[in-house]
């Protein structure tokens, strides 16, 4: 039922999204985001959201949590994380990588207490991580406009449907209900206390710094560390190639 639900919501905030777009003048000057106006606007809402509950949220838990319990939570999501990737690994025709994670998420869940620990770190397996947007891009589709969702944060036309179809391949999805909620919970909390330092890297404009580092990342992820010319990101990021990352 929560994934239903997760889904539904999912769908009613890609179209709401879609919907208020097309009522937008596109920016012609930035094709990798010819929506800027919207999502300058859904930025400054999620911004705020942010300021007064997520963020005091993270700083609590950060205050509260020793960095050992916090890096284990973070491992321990990470393993639960792991069949998203591996899913998506065979899809893209990496069997070699898809044994490995398996293999990985098989160590880490027995000898590693459920991810506490990360053993199969020390046994040459590192963490990978793939999502059904990456795929998408591995298969040829284009990523489309960047696009900011409302609490979802950073995405593109391509991994709006990303997002959704991973859901499938996450077994917290299939926990009971409130052992779901928990977990999200956990899980967001946990996300915003470790990017609680990285964000003070962000210099000049907190959107177009955000902007071209997610869609920098994307697509170093999809082409496995092999950048292709993109039509949309191009002229973008060749003008912002100064702005740093994280």
């Amino acid at each position: 039922m929560h994934m239903k639900a997760i889904t539904k919501y999912t769908g009613i905030v890609a179209l709401w999204a879609f919907t208020s777009i097309s009522f937008a003048a596109p920016n012609a000057q930035d094709p990798a985001d010819p929506w800027e106006s919207f999502n300058r606007s859904i930025f400054s809402f999620n911004e705020t959201v942010d300021r007064y509950v997520a963020k005091p949220v993270a700083k609590t838990y950060q205050w509260l949590t020793p960095t050992a319990v916090d890096d284990a939570v973070t491992r321990l999501f990470n393993n639960l994380a792991s069949p998203i990737t591996i899913v998506n690994q065979l899809l893209q025709g990496k069997p070699h990588d898809a044994a490995g994670q398996t293999a990985r998420l098989m160590f880490n869940s027995t000898f590693g207490l459920a991810g506490i620990f990360d053993v199969a770190q020390h046994m040459d397996l590192p963490r990978q991580k793939e999502d059904f947007g990456q795929t998408l891009g591995v298969w040829g589709l284009k990523s489309g406009p960047y696009l900011m969702l409302p609490l979802l944060g950073p995405s593109t036309v391509r991994d709006v449907s990303g997002r959704v179809a991973d859901m499938a391949s996450d077994p917290r999805q299939y926990a009971n209900q409130t052992a779901r909620f928990v977990m999200t919970a956990v899980d967001i909390t946990d996300t915003r206390a470790d990017l609680l330092n990285a964000e003070k890297a962000i210099e000049g404009d907190r959107y177009l710094f955000i902007r071209d580092y997610y869609l920098q990342q994307r697509e170093f992820a999809i082409a496995d560390g092999v950048l292709a010319k993109d039509e949309f990101l191009d002229d973008s990021l060749s003008s912002d190639a100064d702005t740093g990352t994280f």
